[in-house]
């Protein structure tokens, strides 16, 4: 069990954000692991081809660590709420070289460090820079194609989150983040494998919703850069589903409330039966956020029926929009959530 120091005045200065490099080092756990990631078999498919043919050795040797540790310096916890690849490896690039070479040594412990890693020590700087043209590189492979997903499941989250404390109070915010998180008034408990005990230390605690994150919770304790949590976002397991191309929407004809042939997202049958099985539907996809657009190519729907259904689910407070950019998307409301229990969680265990 890890216990992390946490008073309610810390409720204060709790703060989300979403870092493009926690994607990148929780997707490196998911190609190392496909035993415990077996949800995540559609990305590997996807992004095996381009990354079979990129060796990207430093990044890799970091990764796969026997420790199963990576080192903080690769994962600095973000100064804003939406930190770009760019502004993150700038703080990589600026580490000091005696800490990363210390940090990426830690994470071999007791093993014999490959070359890539022993290079930290002889040629610190040369090393970084090729991690950081490596991190670059696998970036724009495999994370770049899925980019816009990642962040709106990600600001799904945190403006679920921000619901959440306003209809229930903060505590109830740290309290629903995740099955394996809890918090006794005084202190954050995490399971694990050994007992541990952390503390904020004088800083924020920062809430890094990663789609790559799978069912763990993540902890950064000790970092210079501050502390943080990494936890998948609800519907996370839905990420990765296809979306049905433009043009391959219903007949506008269609009666409001139905459509024809199977339902491309698949609804709990008693959801179904109360709501309507395309209401229904529209309900169960918002488990992560979609614009009226999306929800229409989704489920194959005239856009003027995704807008009715949309508006008729919002009149009924289960859910909500809300503006990403320029964009406006709608997210399950607190109600909506309730209803539509076990809705976005992650697929069940295969056989």
């Amino acid at each position: 069990m890890l216990r992390i120091e946490f008073a309610p005045a810390d409720l204060v200065r709790l703060r989300f954000a979403h870092s493009p490099m926690v994607e990148v080092v929780t997707s490196l756990f998911v190609l190392n692991r496909p035993d415990r990631f077996w949800m995540y078999d559609g990305w590997r498919r996807s992004v095996g081809p381009a990354l079979a043919g990129t060796p990207l050795p430093t990044l890799r040797a970091l990764a796969a660590a026997p420790s199963c540790e990576v080192p903080d310096f690769l994962t600095p916890v973000p100064s804003g709420a939406r930190p770009t690849l760019d502004e993150e490896l700038r703080v990589i690039a600026d580490t000091p070289l005696e800490l990363v070479a210390e940090e990426a040594y830690r994470s071999w412990a007791g093993w014999p460090a490959p070359p890539e890693v022993a290079r930290f020590d002889t040629d610190p700087a040369g090393a970084l820079a090729e991690l950081v043209r490596e991190i670059r590189q696998y970036f724009t492979l495999a994370i770049a194609p899925f980019w816009p997903r990642l962040r709106a499941a990600a600001e799904g989250e945190i403006a679920r989150r921000a619901l959440t404390a306003a209809e229930r109070g903060p505590r109830a915010l740290v309290r629903g983040l995740h099955p394996g998180l809890d918090w006794d008034g005084t202190a954050l408990l995490l399971g694990s494998a050994k007992e541990r005990r952390g503390s904020l230390d004088g800083h924020p605690l920062a809430l890094l919703p990663a789609a790559f994150a799978g069912s763990r919770v993540y902890s950064m304790t000790e970092a210079p850069t501050g502390r943080a949590l990494w936890y998948a976002p609800r519907g996370y397991g839905r990420l990765w589903d296809s979306p049905v191309p433009r043009g391959s929407a219903a007949d506008p004809a269609t009666p409001v409330g139905s459509l024809s042939g199977p339902l491309p997202v698949e609804p709990p049958p008693a959801l179904a039966a109360l709501l309507g099985p395309t209401r229904a539907a529209v309900l169960t996809l918002l488990a992560v956020p979609h614009s009226t657009g999306e929800v229409a190519d989704t489920l194959r729907l005239a856009p003027a029926t995704a807008s009715h259904h949309l508006t008729t689910l919002r009149d009924a407070g289960l859910v909500v929009g809300e503006r990403f950019g320029r964009r406006l998307r709608y997210l399950r409301t607190g109600l909506g959530e309730q209803l539509g229990v076990g809705i976005g969680a992650p697929p069940a265990r295969r056989p």
